[in-house]
């Protein structure tokens, strides 16, 4: 037989005198980080360029939705494994006859995979719960996904849950040829900006020829090694010195569609990512 995992109250009690899920921005820490729980995947440490810190992510499907996030740009900050208060689960647990989790006597805390802020008035807050579509297996599961969403209704803030067949395989792709690179650029900031500011020149001469044709154009003129330009710009939008529309294909990318970034943020973000 299977052993239940759960936490203990001492580790809830030095969890809470260390600050996990509370803080804002930089000073926001995640109740569960990578090293806490088991994952049904790969987890994740991510540097986040808004909020400045560490995120800790706990499958690829929570990584993808952490990037699309973070290309949002009314998108102000993502809080990922957000705790929710167990005295209000417990509550919404007995008044919907639904078994609140429990491991050897202590009532686990729930959480939610993302609390996120945005600009929006219409929409200032909303929370998202990440599942794999074959996770829903279980009347259990079900029950615990309920428990959240009444939470979350409680308190006023959208709910969802989103699925691997939520997010677009185009995005997917782009994530995963874009973020790949990330911190790979092996010149000083200094110098991306430098390299950033010659592509976005060339680029303005030629705005409806494609990233792919533009950069083998580019490797011929200047005598570069074939892909060598493609792995730079690959570098700088990584790091957002470019930025696009993330739902548009790479293949099909024109350099007029990428759009130089704050560079003097850029730069700072970077400094500050490596102290």
């Amino acid at each position: 037989m299977s052993r239940k995992i759960g936490h203990t109250e001492a580790q809830y009690s030095k969890w809470i005198k260390e600050g996990r899920g509370s803080g804002e921005h930089q000073d926001y820490k995640p109740w569960l980080t990578v090293y806490d729980v088991p994952s049904d995947g790969r987890v994740h440490r991510v540097f986040g360029y808004k909020s400045k810190r560490t995120h800790h992510l706990l499958s690829d499907l929570e990584l993808s939705m952490f990037y699309l996030l973070e290309w949002r740009s009314d998108v102000l900050q993502v809080k990922e494994q957000f705790p929710l208060e167990r005295d209000i689960t417990q509550e919404l647990a007995e008044s919907a006859g639904i078994k609140h989790p429990n491991v050897r006597g202590v009532a686990q805390y729930l959480s939610s995979d993302f609390l996120v802020e945005t600009s929006s008035r219409d929409l200032p807050y909303f929370a998202l719960q990440a599942k794999y579509v074959n996770s829903f297996e279980g009347l259990r599961k079900i029950e615990i996904l309920e428990l959240e969403r009444r939470y979350w209704h409680e308190k006023k803030i959208p709910w969802q849950i989103v699925t691997e067949a939520e997010i677009p395989r185009v995005v997917k792709i782009n994530i995963e040829w874009i973020y790949s690179m990330q911190g790979a650029h092996k010149g000083t900031p200094e110098s991306a900006i430098e390299q950033a500011r010659f592509y976005a020149d060339y680029f303005a001469k030629h705005p409806t020829k494609t990233l792919i044709n533009i950069c083998k154009e580019i490797d011929s003129a200047y005598e570069l090694d074939l892909g060598e330009s493609l792995y730079e710009i690959r570098c700088l939008m990584a790091d957002r010195y470019f930025t696009f529309d993330i739902f548009t294909p790479v293949q099909k990318l024109q350099v007029g569609q990428l759009n130089l970034g704050d560079v003097d943020q850029i730069k700072e973000v970077l400094r500050v990512s490596n102290q």
